[in-house]
């Protein structure tokens, strides 16, 4: 045991401002490549002397094994609050260097304590996940800890902003808070998330897989979507977390602060050459979103993941909106059950946070297979269909080139409550493709003809002529107008300057029940 002399000593050390992060040396990009400690990326993470500490002199109360010898001030966890670019901002930051950074008793109450702060005062929280898992000397203790945790995660959802950065292993129970947040970074090749790991997997399936394999940041960025983003190192990631927060407000009551920005005509006559006269052709989505946003302001989301789909924040006249964007580059830009559930979620995130949105449109259709059948297209692609038709933000659709069948009306269409609906004059919107079409409404025409294929062609021109444009849905009022490309960023910013007070009563229920 300690003398009383080594423990005075221990809260003095404890106590010292200079260990809280209070008059430390600022960790700087020089430490690009090194594996920060808890304090270290607190450090970096606030503003220099803005943190305050809460719990630091918490220990564990666990006397079995031999663990009342063994005692840490703070017990393995950072807690506490500060500004972040001048924003109030709470968080934890799980140390590895006690105890593995497990979570005992004590170690979930003081985040569960900042967690209760940060949803009554209404400011945004992040972890800073970097833990063994539950400590097993506390047996159910610990696991009633995370369930603590797990618990006011999701009365937090939608109401402050959650942020998850795992910056070193998350296994077993602790994997699910990070999974009910809003968002998670996690850093490569040191970070890594799964419910069982390797040794399990090989003992129950006879598998032999790596960590990094089973649940790295790139396996969760490309394979799960778990990851949200993923970081080469502890600096970046931190700096990812930073630029994330500046497209979010600090609660659901606010919307982000609208930054200043000079308007011109803003007329973008590269917007004119993007899209192909070959129907077929693909093109780079990503060069239509550049030519309607504020300059180098998209902050892609999911960007390994379901990549015939493209979701992110922007900026466009200083506001802060959310795109949902088809990519011709992967796949036509066709809905899939992974791209339905990526648009999705990220559609009920920006809801929750008063992030308008746009969404940009060039999709041929679902896509088709007994694969996606079977793994449920139905049911993920009604996902989207219920996130856009609840969402009561402003939300304005682009129709850029196709948009057939069903996922016309998934992707934002008029019909499930979109403000705004624009065309490009070269947009199809139609049942299906022309040449899909004709086969089956000139059937018998075709295989009468002389020479079918000369026939198929004809009939296929007709059809196009007459369905394959954006005019008959501008006369049924479908379509709000069909807009020269060049045009479009300054339609964008009058209609969303028009929607800024937009405000949609839904009806009283408990809430609804999306398919999932």
């Amino acid at each position: 045991m300690d003398s009383k002399q080594e423990k005075i000593n221990k809260l003095k050390e404890a106590l010292d401002l200079s260990k809280l992060g209070g008059g430390q040396k600022r960790i700087d990009k020089q430490h690009a490549n090194k594996k920060l400690t808890a304090r270290e990326r607190i450090e970096y993470l606030f503003d220099e002397g803005s943190f305050e500490e809460i719990g630091a002199l918490v220990t564990h109360r666990t006397t079995d094994f031999g663990m009342e010898n063994q005692i840490y001030y703070g017990d393995g966890v950072v807690t506490g609050y500060g500004t972040v670019n001048g924003r109030l901002i709470y968080a934890y930051a799980q140390d590895f260097t006690v105890f593995g950074g497990s979570l005992s008793e004590t170690h979930a109450e003081k985040i569960c304590k900042i967690m209760d702060m940060a949803v009554k005062v209404g400011a945004p929280i992040i972890g800073l996940n970097d833990s063994g898992g539950a400590r097993i000397q506390e047996g159910v203790r610990s696991l009633g800890g995370y369930a603590d945790i797990f618990y006011r995660n999701v009365q937090a959802s939608g109401v402050i902003p959650q942020i998850s950065a795992v910056m070193g292993p998350c296994a077993g129970g602790a994997v699910y808070s990070p999974a009910m947040t809003d968002f998670t970074i996690m850093v490569e090749n040191s970070s890594y998330m799964f419910v069982t790991g390797p040794n399990v997997v090989k003992t129950v399936t006879n598998e032999e897989v790596t960590s990094e394999e089973l649940g790295g940041a790139l396996t969760h960025a490309s394979k799960s979507g778990v990851a949200h983003k993923t970081s080469e190192n502890d600096i970046a990631c931190l700096e990812d977390v930073k630029k994330l927060l500046s497209y979010l407000p600090q609660n659901n009551t606010e919307k982000t602060k609208k930054l200043e920005i000079t308007i011109d005509d803003e007329v973008r006559d590269v917007l004119s050459d993007i899209v192909p006269d070959n129907p077929n052709k693909p093109y780079d989505m990503h060069d239509v979103i550049s030519g309607v946003i504020d300059d180098n302001s998209f902050y892609e989301i999911h960007k390994d993941y379901a990549e015939s789909i493209i979701v992110g924040f922007a900026r466009l006249g200083g506001r802060s909106i959310g795109i949902i964007a088809n990519q011709p580059m992967a796949f036509a830009g066709v809905l899939g059950v992974n791209s339905s559930r990526k648009a999705a979620r990220f559609t009920r995130t920006c809801d929750c946070f008063n992030i308008p949105l746009l969404v940009l449109v060039d999709v041929p259709g679902f896509l088709p297979g007994t694969d996606q059948e079977w793994n449920g297209i139905i049911v993920h692609g009604a996902k989207l269909l219920y996130a856009l038709s609840e969402a009561t933000v402003p939300r304005i659709t682009v129709i850029t080139r196709k948009a057939y069948g069903g996922a016309y009306d998934v992707m934002n269409s008029k019909h499930i409550g979109a403000d705004f609906n624009y065309a490009w004059p070269g947009a199809e919107i139609a049942v299906m493709g022309a040449k899909g079409a004709s086969e089956i409404i000139f059937r018998k025409e075709i295989a009468a003809a002389d020479n079918p294929e000369e026939k198929l062609a004809e009939k296929e021109t007709e059809y196009a002529e007459k369905f394959a444009n954006p005019y008959r849905a501008a006369k049924r009022g479908f379509i709000d107008e069909v807009i020269l490309p060049k045009n479009t960023r300054r339609k964008l910013l009058k209609a969303f300057d028009m929607l800024e007070n937009k405000k949609i009563d839904s009806p009283k229920r408990k809430h609804g029940n999306i398919p999932l």
